[in-house]
């Protein structure tokens, strides 16, 4: 089958693809961000990627190319917790809205996958997602999924779309939008090394009732000082970190504010236990009156930002998978932020392109 990836960004569309083990192939990439072209190139240099304006393809192009899939993960700004949720009215949501425009006049367009942010379900655009693929034909399936529900020790809750011809079959029954994949869906699947490594040395993460391995398992071996949490973040935000040790099972959704942003970007590492943690913490408000002694205190834990590469990993980017050397860590974990967890995308390209039972 023949794959359209729009708002490519650094490929996860492509990778979540290629682990899915369909037999499909990337005939177009296209992105206007030209750092993140740089990046996809940099990993699948034989894919057409187009550095171009979503709004100025016309149906003529996609039809001559003969697209069976499009894989899309349009810009999230519209309807994220922390926008201004401006919705179909938001510039920014123009390139979908054309896209929606040209799907009845794709001749061989067989499946769509859509990724966005938790919040897009109870969109405007949601509705006129729905209303489009309905009115051109299509059937639908729509989750809202975290990694924790894999094995992944992330929590990045995303809304995903899946959309087939009506004349093709889903191989599971669903009347509404799910929270999860349903048991017999995981026995569906074939095992991941995800799952297996979370059965092996997991431990059960309460939030999702899931095993999910631990933070040991994606950590490499660096040089602390280059992620050391600055000392002014430690003065100003140190309550709100949210810390994690290699023992732990889980962590926040990292976003492209991570490394510049203190609070709600993603979760940063102590080389030490939640015992120690905690006790430092205890000591330090012990010394309300003494911000040198307080941070001492604080620095004493060594706190880090994860690196791009285990971030990288806690979305399942394979270990083949590099920045150009020219890329900056403020660069590799924006594009990061607005990337999407490959395995777990994988499992639904799988099942969006399954009839039958037998995966």
């Amino acid at each position: 089958m023949r794959v359209m990836e729009l708002y490519s960004g650094i490929g996860g569309m492509h990778y979540a693809l290629c682990e899915s083990g369909i037999a499909a192939k990337v005939v177009t990439a296209i992105d206007i961000n030209p750092i993140a072209n740089d990046v996809y190139h940099h990993n699948f240099p034989e894919t057409v990627l187009i550095n171009r304006n979503i709004q100025s393809i016309n149906a003529q192009e996609l039809n001559k190319l003969n697209i069976d899939i499009i894989l899309m993960s349009p810009p999230c700004q519209p309807f994220t917790r922390l926008g201004l949720r401006k919705d179909t009215l938001d510039n920014r949501s123009c390139s979908l809205l054309h896209i929606l425009n040209l799907i009845s006049d794709l001749k061989d367009l067989k499946y769509i996958l859509l990724e966005n942010v938790k919040g897009f379900e109870v969109s405007q655009m949601r509705d006129k997602l729905v209303d489009c693929i309905e009115s051109c034909g299509y059937i639908y399936r729509e989750f809202i999924l975290s990694p924790c529900q894999f094995g992944i020790p992330n929590s990045r809750h995303r809304y995903y779309l899946l959309a087939k011809k009506n004349n093709l079959k889903f191989c599971f029954e669903q009347s509404s939008l799910e929270n999860d994949l349903l048991p017999e869906l995981f026995e569906l699947l074939p095992k991941s090394k995800h799952l297996a490594l979370a059965e092996k040395k997991g431990k059960i993460n309460p939030k999702f009732n899931r095993l999910c391995y631990t933070l040991d398992n994606i950590l490499e071996n660096i040089e602390e000082s280059k992620y050391l949490v600055p000392s002014k973040v430690l003065q100003k935000r140190a309550w709100v970190l949210d810390i994690r040790t290699s023992e732990s099972n889980g962590s926040c959704c990292f976003t492209k504010g991570y490394g510049h942003y203190a609070e709600g970007t993603g979760s940063v590492y102590c080389p030490f236990t939640d015992e120690i943690i905690r006790l430092k913490y205890n000591e330090v408000g012990s010394h309300e009156n003494d911000s040198d002694k307080q941070l001492q205190i604080l620095s004493d834990l060594k706190l880090r930002f994860f690196s791009p590469k285990e971030v990288c990993r806690l979305m399942c980017f394979p270990e083949d998978f590099h920045f150009p050397e020219h890329i900056t860590d403020k660069q590799k974990y924006r594009l990061l932020g607005n990337s999407l967890n490959i395995h777990v995308v994988s499992r639904l390209i799988l099942l969006l392109c399954t009839e039958n039972e037998d995966i």
